[in-house]
């Protein structure tokens, strides 16, 4: 029995992936074998030596602390594009609102409507001008981050009659087929920035994307542009976006991160953390945080992981090797030395990497005894050692 702790509300769609005779699932587990979370903060979190895997239901993971995850050789997982068609659409509404003062108009008419003797019908004819604002159409949008969200945003744009530029430094091909043909592909952000009237965010937060956008990006954009942060708050400098507000430079600035120094800034549109939040969404996340989980804990595969690289295989033995290491040299040499001293035959085996750490699963034609599975265990760099018996 694997037993899942629960460490927000999760879908009960997701929830019900996980079979019942082999899950043991709830916010109130002890020694758990996997974790499935949302937003609840883990950085602090204790982790029992059972733990094996995290499911995040979502695509940021900077709730988790991955670099400690990965020293005790626990998996973590996040759910790219299960939220994608969400964000895009919330995007589409912050363009819109970021234009046409749609929020200030509509407050507007509700203080006419309460305010005694003023006829509303006649007061909006005469005020309506101050809220105007420009259409959408034949401007141009720059999206930075060609991922699910990136790709689905740049194709609903050119049907609303944009002309979209693309920047992401690590385009891979599955992500470069989604994208209509229209879309210019830039090779320098600063490319996007001299032309585009609307910029909008979907990077992930790294140390390498922290305030992305900075005065420095700020300057080689066009005046009066609307820049539209859906993706994580660390990615804009508040500071040096007050200023751009401020000088005029940026003419509206929408976040789904509001704080305490952004939220009250003129020309500032701060969202409550609305990307993803649809029952739509929260169901395609949990449902796909759910399978993962199962996978790697019943197979050892492994798919979408932060840390670790994707490793998936049929099975071909009668147990299954689960190794977490160190990617340094030598490594295999050492695991196929240890099973063959103790005439243990190899069905298959697979080994990825993924920056410092490696995953190696092998399938094997026995049972493990205790002893050679120490002796896996003892080898230098080796983090985890799992068998799962088919």
């Amino acid at each position: 029995m694997y037993r899942i702790k629960t460490l927000n509300k999760i879908s009960s769609v997701g929830l019900d992936r996980l079979d019942r005779s082999r899950f043991q699932v709830g916010s109130d587990v002890k020694n758990e074998d996997g974790i499935l979370v949302r937003s609840a903060p883990m950085h602090d979190y204790e982790f029992p030596d059972s733990l094996r895997a995290i499911a995040r239901a979502g695509a940021g993971t900077n709730n988790i602390p991955i670099d400690r995850c990965s020293e005790h050789g626990i998996v973590v997982f996040n759910t790219p594009g299960a939220n994608a068609n969400a964000v895009k659409e919330l995007v589409i509404a912050a363009m819109l609102v970021a234009s046409r003062d749609i929020l200030g108009g509509a407050d507007w008419v509700q203080e006419q409507a309460h305010t005694p003797k003023v006829d509303v019908a006649a007061a909006v004819e005469k005020g309506k001008s101050a809220f105007a604002g420009p259409e959408l159409y034949k401007k141009a949008l720059g999206v930075i981050g060609l991922g699910a969200i990136g790709a689905l945003v740049c194709n609903i744009a050119l049907d609303l009659g944009m002309d979209v530029y693309g920047f992401d430094p690590f385009l891979s091909v599955d992500a470069a087929l989604r994208l209509d043909r229209h879309v210019h592909v830039v090779k320098e952000v600063s490319e996007l920035y001299r032309v585009s009237d609307y910029v909008t965010l979907h990077i992930p937060y790294t140390s390498d994307t922290k305030d992305f956008i900075n005065a420095e990006a700020i300057a080689k954009m066009k005046g009066q542009v609307r820049v539209l942060n859906l993706a994580r708050g660390g990615l804009v400098n508040d500071g040096d976006m007050i200023a751009a507000l401020e000088s005029g430079r940026v003419a509206k600035y929408v976040t789904d991160f509001p704080d305490d120094r952004i939220t009250t800034v003129k020309n500032v549109i701060a969202l409550p953390h609305l990307g993803a939040s649809t029952p739509e969404s929260e169901e395609n996340c949990a449902v796909m945080a759910a399978r993962q989980l199962q996978d790697y804990l019943i197979n050892g595969n492994i798919k979408n992981s932060v840390n670790l690289p994707n490793v998936a295989q049929e099975w071909s033995g009668i147990s299954r090797l689960c190794l977490i290491h160190k990617n340094v040299p030598a490594m295999l040499t050492q695991i196929m030395t240890t099973l063959s001293d103790d005439h243990i035959n190899v069905e298959n085996m697979t080994n990825k990497s993924k920056q410092d750490y490696a995953y190696t699963m092998v399938d094997v034609n026995t049972r493990l005894t205790e002893e050679a599975v120490e002796e896996l265990r003892a080898i230098p760099n080796m983090i985890r050692v799992r068998v799962l018996n088919h």
